[in-house]
């Protein structure tokens, strides 16, 4: 299949509500592509604290997986977070974004854009840093307004992992 016939989904919103697993399912249900969270993978080969300075060797390889995903995948490609979440994540722990960031985060073009809502359990794991769900609830306003403002159109999805799965496959049904 020639890529211009693939959608491009994006799946984004604060830590611990399921981006991961669910861009993972949807990717197995579907019979395609899934490009994951590469912060992780960086911060698992940092051998130090991480600095706003990685933020953006993060956010350049992350653009540059979807990029080669995207010619690879089959109907759609599943993108767990784009640049917009390294923009709220440094917005909020540094005051301020990389201009390589900025400048970028337009020329990620979806066809779908999923809000994952903050109303799961908040799950620890070592880079996992927001348990309260006050500062949870901040984060999800500053993704609203962020993608209201790159993308104009997104879907927020609520209630447990089944019931999101059954609401991003109902929406990707009518694309």
């Amino acid at each position: 299949m020639h890529n211009s016939e693939v959608k491009k989904i994006l799946i984004t919103g604060p830590e611990s509500t399921g981006k991961s697993t669910l861009a993972h399912q949807l990717a197995e249900w579907y019979d395609t592509l899934w490009v994951n969270e590469y912060a992780r993978d960086y911060l698992e080969q940092l051998n130090r604290p991480y600095v706003q300075k990685d933020l953006v060797v993060i956010a350049k390889k992350q653009f540059e997986i979807q990029n080669i995903n995207f010619e690879l995948a089959n109907r759609f490609l599943f993108c767990d977070t784009g640049l917009e979440v390294i923009k709220v994540w440094s917005e909020f722990k540094y005051q301020q974004c990389d201009s390589w960031i900025l400048d970028h985060l337009d020329q990620q073009k979806f066809d779908a854009v999923f809000l994952m809502d903050v109303d799961l359990p908040w799950e620890y794991d070592e880079y996992r840093e927001t348990p309260n769900i006050e500062t949870r609830k901040q984060l999800l306003e500053s993704y609203k307004e962020e993608l209201k403002n790159t993308y104009g159109v997104y879907h927020l999805i609520n209630g447990n992992m089944i019931e999101r799965f059954e609401k991003m496959k109902d929406i990707l049904h009518k694309l």
